[in-house]
């Protein structure tokens, strides 16, 4: 009887580079409310997928692309003030 066995390891190890550094994570917590806020968007989006839009269902699609907005304002003007060299002249 012939046993068949792999020639590779059976488990692939982990090459270096591909775990995220920490200005990557950093840089993700800082995005965070953004990534939450167009998630509830998506979220308030499929629930009317498979039916018609009631006022209720447009009203909380409105207030998610609201949320959106305002994570994303805050998001540049954090950005735009950590980048800033403050030197007025």
């Amino acid at each position: 009887m012939k046993h068949i066995v792999a020639l590779q390891n059976l488990v692939t190890p982990w090459p270096d580079g591909l775990e995220p550094s920490d200005a990557e994570l950093d840089a993700i917590e800082q995005e965070m409310p953004l990534i939450l806020a167009r998630v509830d968007l998506l979220d308030a989006q499929i629930m009317t997928l498979d039916r018609t839009t009631s006022e209720v269902d447009e009203r909380r699609i409105r207030r998610a692309r609201n949320r959106v907005l305002v994570a994303r304002r805050d998001l540049a003007n954090r950005v735009a003030g950590s980048t800033g060299s403050g030197d007025a002249a």
